[in-house]
């Protein structure tokens, strides 16, 4: 199993995406960048003990110069302490304009070490090789890169493309049960918002898809990947169609704040799609029927349809402070049906209100 795409803009090929089972051709895909060249591989302190010494080796290959730096799971890490602290080892180790950093791990790396790659020396090349099915399907595409600030999400960033994206496909089976879950919180959106062949295919396919099936697994990737593929050569800095990639997410990320960063982004993600579903039901748009669904298979793919102990005004506060807010109003994503989304610039608190009814327990 082998897939490859490539992400265009402006008529020009930007970067690769190349989907393996194993990372057997990763020093082969790497060298065309690493040649000669020090290499900094940024990873948490979970990917570590899993990834990090087989992929150091693989880079030792093809490379000047390893240096490892590891920092401590869970997205409270994901700020711009630990962004200082790379800088002060890149600096330290003598990294130039030329040389190249390696985001191993899920969105959280993705996300730090592509704003670092983005800002350190006004910007070097950076490498994603995503190890969770999140950052597979969606962070590690499209150079969207980001750190959270205070309690805000993703709150300092920039648009920064990597070199190339190598998905080993094989590292999903090591993912603990909610990690994965996580994933699919935003393979049910890119279903939603692009494809209602694909969003029956993933109900069709649910067994196969939580069995882990590697076969199963790549075709699915791949169709998420090429949803992500168009909105992103459409659209590569999110002043347009890019929008709908965040439905699901105002509110999401509104709970994802309101919880303290506890719960899995995914998951957030989810009962954010939920709630954008319902108020798409309350104007008319899909029918009951289709919320009903929806819930229904998110429980399946191991993701949540209700939360507890948020404050339904406090989720709202919160989305006032989210970074896509648009001229003082929440710009929106809702649904026209399944499979075709738009932005919404009129959305009041009442059906904000309504939405996290159907979800707050």
């Amino acid at each position: 199993m082998s897939e490859r795409m490539t992400i265009h803009m402006d008529g020009r090929s930007i970067y690769d995406i190349v989907m393996e089972i194993s990372f057997d051709r990763l020093a082969r895909e790497a060298a065309p960048f690493t040649d000669g060249r020090k290499v900094c591989i940024v990873t948490d302190s979970n990917v570590a003990d899993l990834y990090l010494n087989e992929v150091a080796d693989i880079f030792a290959s093809c490379c000047c110069h390893v240096v490892n730096f590891i920092f401590p799971a869970g997205e409270e890490h994901k700020n711009l302490n630990t962004v200082q602290k790379l800088y002060e080892t890149l600096i330290l180790e003598k990294f130039d304009r030329k040389d190249v950093l390696v985001a191993l791990g899920g969105g959280v790396v993705g996300d730090l070490c592509g704003f670092a790659a983005a800002t350190y020396l006004r910007g070097v090349s950076f490498i994603q090789i995503p190890t969770t099915l999140l950052s597979q399907v969606d962070s590690s595409i499209g150079g969207k890169t980001g750190v959270d600030f205070l309690s805000y999400k993703n709150m300092v960033g920039a648009f920064h493309m990597p070199k190339m994206v190598y998905s080993n496909m094989a590292v999903l089976r090591t993912l603990p049960p909610e990690q994965y879950s996580s994933g699919m919180g935003e393979v049910v959106k890119h279903g939603l918002i692009q494809n209602a062949d694909y969003y029956q295919w993933l109900d069709d396919c649910s067994r196969e898809i939580m069995e882990r099936n590697l076969q199963t697994c790549e075709e699915m990737i791949l169709s998420s990947d090429l949803i992500k593929q168009k909105v992103v050569e459409e659209d590569p800095g999110e002043q347009g169609v890019r929008a709908l990639l965040n439905f699901g997410h105002t509110l999401g990320h509104a709970i994802e704040k309101e919880k303290n960063f506890a719960m899995l982004h995914g998951h957030c993600v989810a009962l954010g799609c939920l709630a954008a579903a319902y108020i798409s039901h309350l104007r008319g748009k899909i029918p009951m029927s289709e919320v009903e669904h929806l819930g229904e298979l998110l429980e399946r793919f191991g993701l949540p349809r209700t939360v507890d102990g948020i404050s339904p005004e406090a989720v709202i506060r919160a989305t006032k402070n989210d970074k896509k807010m648009d001229g003082g109003t929440v710009k929106f994503i809702l649904l026209e049906r399944v499979g075709d989304a738009y932005v919404d610039r009129t959305v009041t608190e009442e059906e904000m209100r309504a939405g996290l009814s159907f979800i707050l327990r």
